[in-house]
């Protein structure tokens, strides 16, 4: 089985700070993950000034003064050399780095970056000139499906495809854009629907309170699993309060490893720890009482007893209506030999 691929979601949960930067990727690092994620743009390209707050938003941030996003997000921007910096220090930590471009020159940047990896946020998916761009790139692609219906999921792949990325280099996260996201609007079978109808790996970018869902994903056939964290929770920010935090990020990493082990194959077969199991657990057809040589057995005359090293309950029949060859007492345990 192909091993579960952990996205830890750190986003700009650094508030600005490549120190707190740093911490993010030692976090994510120590639980375990496969990359951590930051997010790349540039504020006048993705917002206008005239943008407000989501409302999750202002709602996270305790500020209902300053409305702006456009201000929120430039004091958020993380500049070229912090991205070589923190590339850097991923690759001392010996863990992948990954961002999210939410404009074309960010594209750019992150290829130039040599990223191989894109991941499309839900904001995006119904951004021709960006689809475009990411499709001509040819790479490795994340899409979250956020907000959307299956059409538009559809029309995203299909302009990927159009413009270069093969099909297999897609992948697709059932999201729910909502920080955080209430357990009722999970709906997280949406994510087997998007896989039967698509035909390509999916997995689940999750805004829940909690490990809960992203381990239910799993267990469900998720194979990528997408999660914000941070450093404290009642930090200043939009992100914190829908994030986890280091002890938890671990406790889920650890939760979807053990899924994945447990997962095993399809098919239905005794494990290796089972196969000496089966001889203490199972019976074997033993006699109900003594008897003597030459008798006809009759099912009253027998009983089912552990151990199951002789023969099968499962053949009962065949033994009624045999002859003993010897005598035997009460509890003796049947084998063919013993019939005639």
């Amino acid at each position: 089985m192909k091993k579960i691929l952990i996205i830890a979601e750190a986003g700009v949960n650094h508030n600005g700070s490549i120190a707190m930067a740093k911490q993010l990727i030692d976090a994510a690092a120590n639980a375990g993950v496969d990359y951590v994620k930051f997010q790349t743009f540039q504020t006048e390209k993705l917002v206008s000034a005239l943008a407000k707050k989501a409302d999750y938003q202002q709602k996270n941030m305790n500020d209902i003064s300053n409305d702006s996003q456009f201000e929120m997000l430039k004091k958020l921007e993380l500049s070229v050399e912090q991205h070589n910096e923190l590339i850097k220090y991923c690759q001392l930590k010996n863990i992948q780095f990954l961002s999210t471009a939410f404009d074309l020159e960010s594209i750019d940047l992150l290829n130039e970056l040599g990223i191989n990896l894109f991941k499309i946020p839900s904001g995006e998916i119904t951004n021709l000139p960006y689809l475009k761009k990411i499709g001509a790139l040819k790479k490795q692609v994340i899409i979250s499906t956020g907000m959307c219906v299956m059409s538009e999921i559809e029309d995203a792949i299909n302009v990927l495809i159009k413009f270069g990325t093969p099909k297999e280099n897609i992948s697709v996260l059932h999201c729910t854009t909502d920080y955080p996201t209430a357990m009722k609007d999970v709906n997280l079978n949406a994510m087997l629907s998007i896989q039967k109808y698509f035909n390509l790996p999916v997995g689940y970018s999750d805004h829940t309170l909690g490990v809960e869902v992203p381990i239910a994903a799993v267990a469900m056939g998720a194979v990528i699993i997408e999660k914000h964290f941070t450093l404290d929770k009642t930090l200043p920010g939009p992100d914190h309060k829908a994030s986890l935090e280091p002890d938890e990020l671990r406790v889920m990493v650890k939760s979807i490893r053990n899924i994945e082990k447990a997962l095993g194959a399809a098919q239905k077969i005794p494990s290796e720890v089972e196969a000496k199991n089966r001889l203490v657990a199972r019976k074997s057809i033993h006699l109900a009482k003594n008897l003597v040589k030459s008798h006809i057995i009759t099912e009253a005359d027998l009983i089912m007893k552990r151990p199951g090293d002789g023969i099968s309950p499962m053949l009962m029949e065949q033994v009624i209506g045999k002859k003993l060859n010897a005598d035997f007492e009460i509890e003796h345990k049947l084998i063919w030999e013993d019939l005639a």
